[in-house]
């Protein structure tokens, strides 16, 4: 028999059998189970050990990746070049010009009758005349590199954002037991008869079968669209699925289904978003159709049940919020949630996209209108097929007016400012998952963060201790203390806490020591060691197995308890937890020489008083560790004695009358940096405000460190409870008026519930205090803070210490923890913020402009100064270039100096308004002079009234050139936009800016000098080009002339374009399906407008990752760990009453 690692190669169990047993729920499942023998018995046949799961050999893991599959789950293949050049090409624009330039390439091989009007011929000579076909091809070119450019930008845009979605997948680790040691492995290594440890917040990456659970919940609402947690345990339930979050407790189980064969890779399948391996495999072997069949329909029913339950569980999710007391509030929901500078650009998209509109048609009929008349009316000419061309041209001018309207770099703009963004700020330890959250950042005002690990350094170290009423504030000496009770605590600290939290020795000598697991039960740990005794002897000799109930810590018990066997019979539980609420339980206490005393009322309030109080407000968090015996024969004082097995779900009896051991001091230093990065949000605009679970005083202590608390700035320091009595009425339902009252003044919230900060942040939010309304930034690490972190406009993440629940409900992950790393993430959003404003500066004067040229050109000469191709040019290749150099400017500290905008405050300031408008009406007026007396002034032949097959004239030639150095030297002018008089500063910190700007500068030369017939120019003299540059560099001394007008002289009303969040437009409600991304089959762009388009592209651009923001099989790589986005568990999850805490912090 052949063999591998010295088992054989044969498993006793097949794929099948092992995916119709992960099929059952409840006490099926635990049938089934027994049909197979036991756990122990599944684990055997799958050569698998409970105790020392897999030995890791690597061909004995290759081989069940051959057998079972592999971890992963194959990704959409992503869109070739070619296919994104043909869904650019669907654009209805673009359709329109190419409409237009076929017309115009047709009419230009017509010939006249012979007997056309002389006075025509007098006009053009035949090489004119044979090269009339240029303008037509030259506007295919123009299509042509902007469908290349579109693709391109789309392309690149797809690979960029799958290569951040691997980094983020990166990211995901979970604890196997391999050859006895457990091991943080990447969930794509994970195997069929890996034997895994369970904790809250795992978002569980296989379906599994549970081997030992304590006290562990799941929430399957993914599946089944029932929000309330199951209970599992390995009598009741023993079925866990992937895609499911683990609520509560701990466990251990052996993987029995990875991949596509999991039920959510079975769901993957289903929808398309995963490549179906064993359809493919099928076909590949040519089976027949009967046995493709069998195959397929061993999951059907249940996967498409499970489909139809998902589709059940966004509607039911949608309706709940994470608190029952509330209600009629608007959800953040996943398909409608614009972020703040998108709300802003579609507003702005929509009033730019009428003007636009508005003036083409203007234009168009009255070129026609005109000519109509002229020929017509007053020369009385006769139609020919000749004047055909002449409408030709005015459509195609029309178009070309609303084509140069529309600010078409302008999702580029975005796209690249947030590509180069996301990229910087994953140096400076920001790993954004959401694009938009990056610009969001920018705008935030309030920031609600967490204490531990995020203002304090989360290496916590127990550095007071009160045990038989003296008050140690150094470690005690072990033999120093009553023997009996130095015993007691040693145990209690060992065993009840999780056997995945260790203290282990530093790497190289002098090193600290490493905390690994949850670090409050590491610093207890520590202070067994500090002791001189080991923690590891008492795990050994009561191994997990032996564990008869687990009270796991959660917001509402605030503690942690574990009942174990007693040697000589009976039972004993071990509770640890935030010292006043384990006070409270305990009847017992052991006093001066360990002798045990009566706890009664008063000592309880002494103690808090002379004892805790005093540690809390040291900055220390301080927990109580407790007892209590339950005996069947004769019971101590302290003690309970029973008959019959006590009801261990009956907690409030069960954990209560304890014997208090001792009370501990906890150490967690604040961060070195945080007070001087709380000194720049505060220097920036922006309140922290400080929302944990532990003590008021040690909150008040560690804020006052930090510089969140004054002294004498009358801030609000209150606990959960008062938070809830404030802003509720007589009915307890949260009113947004209470609310408004309580938050403005908060700084600090303790002993605060995951329900507490959703509750703040939501009011925060929704607010109206303010004038320009708050953009809230929330952090946290626990599965329970989910709601919080998905109701915020960005949510951070913990990277160490966050539990994956909170990963995914989070727009950015903190990879290291530090709150520091929030100030860099703000700078950034304001510099992403920064360089969109400065593009729509730049874009939006060329704009204004060009229309109004066009148009006023049309209403006085009977044409358009700038031809369509030039047009073309100007909008389409100089937007793409100049979004490249603006998007890309680094960010500077002055960024931190300014106030936020705020949610409402306009896109387009009074400012930047004041330098577009004047900016347009000086080169109107430039262009205009030369339009109108250019021929005089510079002795050249007039252009103006030329027949439609005229040559190209040095007269438009001058215009449209010096309309284009104007532009050119106005970029350098829009690289400022509050008003800063120095408009070259930094300007050689961005090469690609100077690079990009010489470029144009030469492209503009070449086109000029070379372009001809396709660009409608005559190539200048030196002095004419002379002549264009002063022109174009006059816009820099103008541009100190507008600065110097006071801004805040201008009225406000005028000056308010992309304010506020779009209203209920028919058209805006268009944007909403900017959700789906270029591998929707749904997002048809035929027969949009084009400012439509515009927004929809940027919208899609700014949308990534697993999450609500973007369902998106395209820019996706699908991975086990979560079943697809639309589909995810936070959807369902990110509405359900939360009963559970998601850290396992005490306090």
């Amino acid at each position: 028999m052949a063999t591998i690692d010295g088992r054989p190669a044969l498993y006793e169990l097949s794929l099948k059998q092992l995916r119709e047993l992960m099929e059952e729920r409840g006490a099926t499942a635990v049938d089934i189970v027994k049909e197979y023998g036991s756990c122990a018995e599944i684990c055997r046949k799958l050569h698998s050990n409970p105790q020392r799961g897999l030995s890791g050999d690597p061909a004995d893991l290759q081989h069940r990746r051959e057998v079972f599959g592999s971890n992963t789950i194959p990704p959409k293949p992503a869109k070739t070049f070619l296919m994104l050049v043909w869904e650019a090409l669907q654009d209805a624009t673009l359709i329109i010009l190419q409409v237009a330039a076929l017309i115009s390439l047709g009419l230009s091989f017509y010939k006249p009758p012979e007997n056309e009007n002389e006075d025509d011929a007098i006009h053009h000579d035949e090489s004119e005349e044979k090269a009339g076909w240029i303008e037509g091809v030259a506007i295919y070119i123009s299509v042509v590199v902007v469908v290349l450019v579109t693709a391109f930008n789309d392309y690149t845009k797809e690979r960029q954002f799958r290569g951040l979605q691997n980094r983020i997948e990166g990211e995901q680790k979970f604890a196997v037991i391999r050859n006895g040691e457990v091991q943080q492995i990447n969930v794509a290594e994970i195997v069929v008869g890996d034997i895994c440890q369970v904790k809250y917040g795992d978002l569980l990456p296989t379906d599994s079968i549970l081997l030992q659970s304590n006290d562990l919940k799941i929430d399957e609402s993914s599946l089944t669209g029932e929000s309330d947690h199951v209970k599992k345990s390995v009598e009741h339930d023993p079925m866990l699925l992937s895609g499911t979050h683990v609520m509560e407790g701990s466990g251990k189980v052996l993987v029995t289904a990875v991949g596509i064969n999991s039920q959510a890779g079975i769901i993957f399948t289903l929808l398309g978003a995963a490549v179906d391996e064993e359809a493919a495999e099928a076909k590949k072997k040519r089976k027949d159709a009967a046995a493709t069949d069998a195959t397929g329909n061993s999951h059907a029913n249940s996967a498409a049940v499970a489909d139809g339950d998902i589709k059940n569980s966004k509607s039911k999710g949608d309706d709940k919020a994470p608190s029952e007391e509330r209600e009629g509030s608007a959800e953040k929901s996943s398909s409608g949630e614009k972020s703040v500078l998108q709300a802003k650009l579609t507003k702005l998209a929509i009033q730019i996209g009428y003007t636009g509109s508005f003036i083409a048609i203007l234009t168009v009929l009255i070129l026609v209108i005109r000519f109509c008349i002229k020929k017509f009316v007053f020369e009385g000419e006769k139609w020919s097929g000749y004047y055909a061309n002449h409408l030709v041209q005015y459509f195609i001018i029309g178009v070309t007016v609303l084509v140069v309207a529309v600010p078409e770099g302008l999702p580029l703009a975005v796209t690249l400012s947030l590509a180069y963004s996301v990229k910087k700020m994953m140096k400076d330890n920001n790993l954004v998952r959401h694009l938009d959250a990056c610009e969001t950042m920018g705008n935030a005002t309030s920031i609600c963060s967490d204490k531990t690990g995020t203002l304090t350094t989360n290496r916590m170290t127990v550095v007071q201790s009160y045990m038989s009423g003296v008050h140690h504030k150094s470690t005690p000496r072990y033999d120093d203390l009553n023997q009996h009770l130095a015993e007691l605590l040693v145990a209690a600290i060992s065993i009840n806490s999780a056997y995945t939290s260790r203290v282990q020795p530093g790497e190289n000598p002098g090193d600290l020591p490493k905390q690994l697991g949850n670090k409050t039960e590491c610093a207890l740990l520590g202070f067994v060691l500090a002791l001189g005794k080991s923690y590891q002897v008492h795990r050994d000799e009561l191994p997990e197995e032996r564990i008869h109930k687990v009270y796991t810590f959660n917001s509402i018990r605030k503690s942690m308890s574990t009942v174990v066997p007693r040697s000589n019979g009976g039972y004993r539980i071990y509770t640890k937890g935030a010292s006043e609420i384990v006070m409270k339980k305990c009847s017992f206490i052991y006093g001066k020489n360990g002798k045990l005393e009566n706890f009664s009322k008063q000592m309880q309030d002494r103690l808090i008083k002379e004892i805790i109080e005093p540690m809390a407000c040291d900055g220390l968090r301080t927990i109580s560790v407790a007892y209590k015996d339950f005996v069947p024969g004769h019971a101590e004082i302290n003690q309970v004695h029973y008959d019959s097995e006590p009801n261990w779900d009956d907690e409030d009896r069960i954990i209560s009358n304890l014997t208090c051991i001792c009370v501990v001091g906890i150490e967690d230093p604040v961060r070195p940096e945080v007070p001087e990065a709380i000194k720049k949000c505060q220097r920036a605009g922006i309140t922290v405000r400080m929302v944990t679970g532990d003590n008021i005083n040690t909150a008040r202590s560690i804020a006052s460190k930090c510089g969140i608390l004054k002294p004498g700035d009358n801030s609000l320091i209150i606990e959960g409870k008062e938070f809830n009595s404030r802003i509720k009425d007589n009915n307890q339902k949260v009113q947004q008026h209470l609310l408004d009252k309580v938050w403005p003044s908060l700084r600090v919230l303790a002993r605060s519930s995951p329900t507490d900060k959703y509750t703040l942040v939501r009011g925060i939010i929704e607010s109206k205090v303010s004038t320009n309304r708050e953009v809230v930034a929330v952090t946290g690490d626990g599965t329970n803070d989910g709601p919080a972190l998905k109701m915020a406009d960005v949510g951070f993440a913990m990277g160490i210490a966050g539990t994956d629940v909170a990963k995914e409900a989070s727009d950015i992950i903190l990879t290291d923890d530090n709150f520091s790393s929030i100030v860099k993430a703000v700078m950034w959003g304001r510099n992403v913020y920064d360089s969109i404003a400065k593009f729509l500066q730049f874009q939006l004067t060329v704009n204004v402009v060009a229309v109004v040229v066009a148009f006023v050109g049309a209403c006085a000469i009977n044409d358009s100064p700038l031809k369509a191709v030039q047009m073309l040019w100007v909008n389409l290749i100089m937007d793409t270039l100049a979004s490249l150099a603006l998007a890309t400017e680094p960010p500077t500290a002055d960024l931190l100096l300014r106030k936020p905008y705020g949610r409402t405050k306009p896109l387009i300031s009074r400012t930047m308004m004041k330098n577009i408008l004047g900016q347009a009406v000086f080169m109107i007026s430039i262009i205009f002079i030369l339009l109108f007396y250019g021929d005089v002034l510079l002795d050249i032949d007039s252009g103006r009234y030329a027949d439609i097959r005229e040559p190209p004239s040095i007269h438009f030639t001058i215009i449209f050139n010096t309309f284009v150095m104007m532009t050119l030297f106005n970029e350098i002018n829009a690289r400022m936009i509050h008003g800063q008089r120095n408009i070259f500063r930094g300007i050689f910190t961005n090469p690609i800016f100077y690079c990009i700007w010489i470029s144009t500068l030469a492209a503009q030369i070449f086109i000029v000098q070379f372009g001809g017939v396709a660009f409608s120019t005559a190539p200048l003299s030196l002095e004419l080009w002379l002549w264009c540059i002063m022109f174009g560099a006059s816009t820099l001394l103008w541009g100190q002339v507008i600065t110097s007008i006071p801004t805040h002289s201008l009225p406000k009303n005028v000056f308010s374009w992309g304010s506020g969040e779009p209203a209920n437009d028919p058209i805006a409600d268009l944007s909403n399906d900017d959700k789906s991304d270029f591998d929707n089959k749904d997002n048809k762009r035929t027969g949009q407008i084009l400012w439509i388009r515009g927004l929809t592209r940027l919208q899609t651009q700014a949308g990534i990752g697993p999450s609500s923001h973007n369902v998106s099989s395209g820019t996706e790589s699908y991975h086990p760990i979560a079943i697809p986005p639309g589909l995810s568990p936070l959807l369902a999850y990110s509405r359900p009453p939360p009963q559970t805490n998601s850290s396992t912090d005490l306090t």
